[in-house]
């Protein structure tokens, strides 16, 4: 009788992507996985493999909750240059407050592992760059709409938001001070005018 899945992988994903988030790849081992996912290792190996191939679902899962869904949510309701600022306004407010660690699993893993392992480090630098794209794109939409200077370079930019907003996450991790958190926010806003 073939294999059959009896969980539900989204929450099975869900319940791998804290753990990872929470402890890293390398700090997360099979038997975490077991006690967070509530699945055994036989149906862990069964579904993934094995570890790796379990973090790279979780990953591109991950990726499409906290990224590309967030920033499509954002641009909807807001306006191009408010977008900007209403992305820093989300990630300074997080720093765990919603269950999760802190942080960002995918700067977490660019710190981890993009150094020594090139599908990690291809997959994590194509979503770092769709945020710079996020960025460059409100700015350019803001300058149509009149919102952002014509001065603003929007390519460097847009490179210098993604490193605040880097910044911005790792510090999320630690939960640091609000008025670091606002410096923040408060200099995107800056380089925008």
């Amino acid at each position: 009788m073939p294999w059959e899945k009896t969980y539900n992988e989204t929450e099975v994903l869900e319940r791998a992507m804290h753990a990872f988030w929470a402890h890293g790849y390398a700090g997360t081992s099979i038997c975490n996985l077991v006690a967070a996912t509530g699945i055994n290792r036989g149906s862990i190996y069964a579904a993934y493999t094995n570890k790796r191939n379990l973090f790279m679902e979780v990953l591109r899962h991950y990726d499409k909750i906290h990224r590309q869904d967030f920033l499509a949510r954002i641009t909807l309701m807001h306006a191009a240059k408010e977008a900007i600022i209403a992305a820093f306004d989300a990630a300074a407010r997080q720093c765990g407050a919603d269950g999760t660690p802190g942080g960002c699993l995918l700067v977490n893993t660019e710190l981890e592992l993009s150094p020594h392992d090139a599908e990690v480090g291809d997959f994590v630098n194509a979503s770092l760059l769709e945020v710079e794209d996020f960025f460059f794109s409100s700015i350019e939409a803001g300058q149509r709409q009149g919102t952002i200077a014509q001065s603003v370079k929007a390519r460097t930019t847009a490179q210098a938001l993604l490193g605040l907003f880097l910044g911005l996450r790792v510090l999320t991790r630690s939960r640091p001070h609000r008025t670091a958190l606002n410096a923040i926010t408060s200099q995107a806003r800056t380089m925008l005018e």
